[in-house]
């Protein structure tokens, strides 16, 4: 079932059975979205682990959508903004069951990478590294000390973004899309200030909630014009989506060739506006494939459903995989060009960081989203 974010146009279309909210009728196109995020950030793992050797390649600037494939976290973080503030519109959220909701969605498989990385580093450990479960996108995190757990760095960020989302929900329906641009002037006044004393800008900015926040703002905004103008929107989303998709490559051209990630080291001033641009033009990509509603055939729309239920598990899985692939086989590299090599071996790490993700849905995922309930009190 898909249904016009708030009641202004339905229409539906048979899907497989899925886990679905209890808060949220189920829009496939969301799904379709969670998959190109996740795997968007498994080709960039996968390239810089085989081939890209963790630095900048300003000569492949037109493969900046994988040599700068984090880029599908902000998607992540858009699509959670819009998630959320399309609940909202529904009605009021109960702060506890909200959270208690989360819990149940990202903790279990998170707790199960955070143990990882502190087995592995047994030798090591500090009794303090526990806190770290709260914040393991900051300082000396046991899960980024090593690439198979390194993933896990955004969670933090998420969570952080849930503890304040019911109180931006409220006001933001109460004053609409004016109250969350007036949270990223600010945040845009904290950037310029932190950008002045931070000795590694870039890092920053890319990996703590001051650099992210405005993301998930963005996302915000969209399901607000989404809500009002979805029925506009929809006349002229698959003229414009092209465009959006062109504006994402070129940004990401762009970035990999003037202000790449890998540049982290280096204060980078474009990195105070990076985060809202590349926001905005996911923001503009979701509602445009949303308001096209493309007739995918049946067996690719089931495929990308399927792959964005698995998304999370995905996303903090695929590196373990890509690790132990050319850990224990070693990566093929039978090409001169190294791209050609780099989607050799994704071609060969993805399939199994697919089935690893389905185990890991119905046996750690699955289980725990039957728990959730509604919290919402209707308006």
């Amino acid at each position: 079932m898909i249904a016009g974010i708030g009641g202004k146009v339905k229409y539906t279309r048979k899907t497989t059975k899925t886990m679905k909210s209890h808060n949220l009728e189920y829009i496939p196109a969301l799904d379709h979205l969670r998959f190109l995020a996740a795997s968007l950030v498994f080709v960039f793992h996968a390239y810089h682990q085989t081939v890209g050797g963790w630095k900048a390649s300003p000569e492949l600037y037109a493969w900046g959508f994988i040599t700068e494939g984090h880029t599908g976290v902000s998607l992540f973080f858009v699509l959670s903004g819009f998630v959320f503030m399309t609940i909202g519109l529904q009605g009021e959220i109960r702060y506890a069951a909200f959270l208690k909701n989360r819990l149940l969605r990202i903790f279990p498989l998170f707790l199960l990478f955070f143990v990882i990385a502190i087995s592995i580093g047994r030798d090591h450990f500090r009794p303090a590294d526990l806190f770290y479960v709260l914040v393991s996108n900051l300082g000396l995190a046991p899960t980024s000390n090593h690439f198979i757990t390194g993933a896990a760095w955004t969670i933090s960020i998420e969570f952080g973004f849930y503890l304040v989302f019911p109180f931006l929900s409220r006001f933001s329906r109460e004053q609409g899309p004016m109250y969350l641009l007036r949270w990223i002037g600010l945040l845009l006044v904290v950037k310029f200030a932190a950008f002045a004393v931070s000795e590694k800008a870039t890092h920053m900015f890319y990996s703590t909630l001051i650099g992210r926040f405005d993301q998930f703002l963005w996302g915000m905004i969209a399901a607000l014009l989404w809500n009002r103008y979805q029925v506009r929107i929809r006349g002229f989303a698959r003229l414009l989506l092209p465009l959006a998709a062109f504006g994402i490559w070129s940004a990401l051209a762009w970035q990999a060739r003037e202000a790449s990630f890998f540049l982290s080291q280096t204060r980078q001033f474009a990195w105070l506006w990076w985060g809202s641009l590349e926001a905005i033009l996911w923001s503009l990509l979701m509602i445009c494939y949303l308001g096209a509603r493309l007739p995918w055939p049946s067996w690719l729309d089931r495929a990308l459903c399927q792959g964005g239920r698995w998304s999370y598990s995905l996303y903090l899985w695929h590196c373990m995989v890509i690790f132990l692939i050319g850990h224990y086989a070693g990566y093929w590299m039978p090409f001169k060009d190294s791209l050609a090599n780099a989607a050799l071996n994704m071609a060969l790490c993805f399939p199994l960081s697919l089935a690893i993700a389905a185990l890991s849905y119905h046996t750690i995922e699955k289980p725990f989203l039957g728990l959730r309930a509604p919290y919402l009190k209707p308006v």
